[in-house]
């Protein structure tokens, strides 16, 4: 039997259909069935504009206030916090799969804290869930006054400190709120609801099923990196399971080079084409850690778009600028924005923009690009919008 093949501009509108970033945004008020639905949103601390997470989820709804996040997480206990590949925020009926994690965590992170903080913590391990049980949450700043400090700057961690970290990431503490971002640590029983732990089997059925879902089409990698709950072993495995018994097919994805790579999906994915809404004008700015980019390898083979963030890349060496955003107009990516919120000033300042190889600075996507600067200045709070000399890059 042939091999299904999947052109490029179909496989990225099918993909950013599953990433909830296909036509026109904002039918769903229920924020609680956008993360679900996305699967978890990342956090980041870096306010440029807003807060990643925060930019994710306007995104997709552009009528998304950052409150109804602390709400939905601080009161209504319906997402929590914890590890994909990175901090993010979780729906809390997927807990169950979780709980495999922190069992397999343990053994692993205890090793890496005491290569890398030393063996100091595990002696604040029982004194710290002692505290906390009889004292209620805490904060990094509420223990470890007198301890000394390893490190320098962010990753500055004492014993309890790294004890608070540990016992989070292992699920016998939760983050029950953040105050100016930084975490508030309790015992999970007082968080988290009482729900059991899914098998090893169960979790892999879910994560395999769920991650594919999400994506579309994917490799077995691409499935066990989704949710970072289970191995690539693991998923290989199961994708050779599923194939055996019909229940998913294997399917050639076009690159933006023109290059095919072997992907599986489920039996019918080809038909599912037309119900895919569409919008092809308008331009939605997009976080650097949207879902959709988050596999910077993937994105690049399918939009063509290589992105690295140049936080860390010193001022003289950087390409663009310190936090750049991708554009996203339809199925393509048009370019990057460069632009800071000055909150003292109520000011949105462009520094730049800089569109994509082969993209047109036409006169019906400028328009476009700056109703959508002018709607994530309201966003942001800024009352005015300043294009600074020169911020149209490249060419005309």
């Amino acid at each position: 039997m042939a091999i299904p093949v999947l052109d490029n501009r179909t496989a990225r509108q099918i993909f950013l259909d599953r990433h909830l970033l296909a036509g026109i945004t904002g039918k769903t008020t229920d924020l609680g069935a956008l993360i679900r639905n996305l699967g978890f949103v990342q956090l980041d601390s870096i306010r440029t504009v807003e807060r990643a997470h925060h930019m994710i989820l306007r995104a997709r709804q552009p009528g998304y206030k950052p409150k109804a996040l602390k709400l939905l997480m601080e009161r209504d206990r319906a997402v929590f916090e914890h590890w994909t590949h990175d901090a993010s925020v979780i729906p809390m009926d997927f807990l169950p799969y979780w709980k495999m994690k922190f069992e397999r965590t343990y053994p692993a992170l205890l090793e890496r804290f005491i290569e890398w903080r030393g063996a100091a913590f595990q002696d604040k391990l029982d004194e710290t869930l002692r505290h906390i049980e009889a004292e209620g949450p805490v904060g990094v700043g509420d223990i470890g006054h007198e301890e000394e400090r390893s490190g320098g700057g962010w990753w500055e961690w004492h014993p309890s400190k790294t004890a608070l970290e540990f016992l989070w990431r292992t699920g016998r503490l939760a983050i029950t709120r953040r105050e100016n971002f930084n975490k508030i640590y309790d015992l999970a029983a007082r968080v988290y609801p009482n729900c059991g732990t899914a098998s090893l089997e169960e979790t892999l059925d879910w994560s395999c099923n769920a991650a594919l879902d999400r994506l579309g089409f994917a490799t077995s990698g691409e499935l066990a990196a989704f949710w970072k709950l289970i191995s690539p072993a693991e998923a290989k495995t199961w994708v050779a399971r599923e194939l055996d018994v019909d229940r998913l097919e294997e399917i050639d994805v076009e690159g933006s080079d023109g290059r095919s790579r072997r992907h599986i999906a489920r039996p019918g994915l080809l038909d599912t084409i037309s119900d895919i809404p569409t919008n092809a004008t308008r331009v939605k700015i997009l976080s650097p850690f949207d879902p959709m980019l988050r596999d910077r390898n993937r994105t690049e083979r399918l939009f063509g778009f290589f992105y690295r963030i140049e936080v860390f890349v010193p001022e003289p060496k950087r390409q663009y600028g310190y936090y750049v955003f991708p554009v996203l107009q339809g199925d393509r990516i048009i370019g990057r924005l460069d632009t800071k919120a000055d909150r003292a000033s109520g000011t949105l300042n462009v520094r730049a923009f800089w569109p994509e190889k082969g993209i047109r600075r036409s006169a019906g996507r400028m328009e476009a690009l700056s109703k959508e600067i002018e709607r994530l200045a309201r966003f942001a709070e800024c009352e005015e919008t300043r294009y600074e000399a020169g911020w149209l890059r490249g060419a005309g």
